[in-house]
């Protein structure tokens, strides 16, 4: 394949060609379960029914049309996907194609919206330590991981990353120079890493009291993956802009910016665009994941089954698992050995897995995935960290 793709890849051995449930099957015939949802993306799985009607139908009607226009199935994504997120106080969105375009969508909101108020020299944007961004210049910039910056600098100026968790550094950060925050509630890439209740409490209220724009990514964690439709609920704040993206249309791309009141109107006519962003195809695709997922008996069962993994993952006391992270069907296991062999070893017995990190491990199972399903991959699981040699 090389010849083929830039090898900006580190890929497991193997070629897929059709997926059912929360199963794929490679090019001999043998069959995988799939705890990675293409990294929260396929959140129903491969060939969900109702999904794929959607797709074909629309596709079969309107794929895309420019920004010029609007179709009727963009407009009832959109109001579908407000009332998503009117527990957090969402008001409008802009459509976009991934989660770094959201992202980046983000930073511009807050950097025009305290322009406007404020004039220049208000334009830093604070992340934290850990966090992944996306990979753009710019969101790359906001990341805070260094493995990431190696080779593509200069960056665009304007972000400090701080220590999550750290409500003396947050406080320090948030000085009269920085217009916006943006967190991931939960830390995907680095681990599966909560912020702390009380550190986003107080990052809420600095923000309030500062008039700074306070942001979640929640690229990875939206969408049900913690087993409410956003993260940011379980924490009982509203922040003034969400990014969406991955799971958000179930396989299509698709990504979006959501603003509260603060932010809502700041957006000019010509001040952003996307070509692909909304259309018609990403719409429909969208709105039928939403209709699954945004339900509380659907939400109820993310959280039962995420429950169900870190339990029994807990139960076996294993040697091998130091930690267990779990926010719905989002889990980072901390292990006593490097990842990658892992997840080569769980692929070789039909079990996908990914990892964040030297010594994590990731799990981010479908939501349609069964009770059987999971004590099945987790059998497997076990069975790898049981073979694992103890250094002499």
């Amino acid at each position: 394949m090389n010849e083929l793709f830039m090898n900006a890849y580190h890929r497991l051995p193997v070629v897929f060609r059709e997926g059912q449930g929360a199963w794929l099957t490679d090019i001999d015939g043998k069959r995988y379960l799939d705890f990675t949802a293409g990294v929260a993306v396929n959140c129903l799985g491969h060939g969900h029914p109702e999904l794929v009607e959607a797709i074909s139908r629309q596709a079969a009607s309107l794929i895309h049309t420019s920004n010029y226009f609007m179709s009727d199935i963009a407009i009832d994504f959109a109001q579908r996907l407000i009332k998503a997120c009117a527990p957090a106080g969402m008001k409008k969105v802009f459509l976009a194609n991934s989660g770094a375009e959201a992202n980046e969508g983000a930073c511009k909101l807050a950097r025009k919206y305290s322009l406007k108020k404020y004039g220049e020299g208000r334009h830093r944007i604070v992340t934290l330590q850990g966090s992944f961004h996306g990979r753009t210049i710019t969101t790359l910039a906001a990341t805070g991981q260094d493995k990431f910056h190696k080779d593509f600098g200069p960056f665009t100026e304007g972000f400090t990353h701080i220590p999550g968790g750290d409500e003396a550094a947050l406080e320090r950060a948030l000085d009269p120079s920085v217009c916006g925050l943006l967190l991931e509630f939960i830390q995907g890439e680095s681990g599966i890493v909560p912020q702390p209740p009380g550190f986003i409490k107080k990052a809420a209220k600095l923000c309030a009291e500062r008039d700074i724009l306070f942001m979640a990514d929640e690229v990875q964690s939206g969408v049900g993956r913690t087993g409410t439709f956003l993260a940011c609920e379980g924490y009982g704040v509203q922040p003034d802009i969400v990014s969406l993206a991955k799971g958000l249309a179930g396989g299509i791309p698709v990504g979006a910016v959501m603003a509260g009141e603060k932010a809502a109107h700041v957006f000019e006519m010509g001040d952003h665009g996307s070509t692909f962003g909304g259309n018609a195809l990403a719409a429909a695709a969208g709105l039928a994941v939403l209709r699954i997922v945004d339900t509380p008996a659907f939400l109820n069962e993310i959280r039962r089954k995420g429950e169900k993994c870190a339990s029994i993952i807990t139960s076996w006391k294993h040697k091998q698992v130091k930690e267990v992270r779990a926010r719905g069907l989002m889990l980072g296991i901390d292990i006593d050995t490097t990842s990658w062999p892992v997840l080569e070893s769980a692929l070789s017995r039909g079990l996908l897995l990914l990892c964040a990190g030297p010594n994590t491990l990731r799990l981010l199972p479908p939501y349609i995935i069964s009770d059987e399903e999971i004590e099945q991959g987790l059998e497997i699981l076990k069975g790898v960290l049981d073979g694992i040699k103890q250094p002499q």
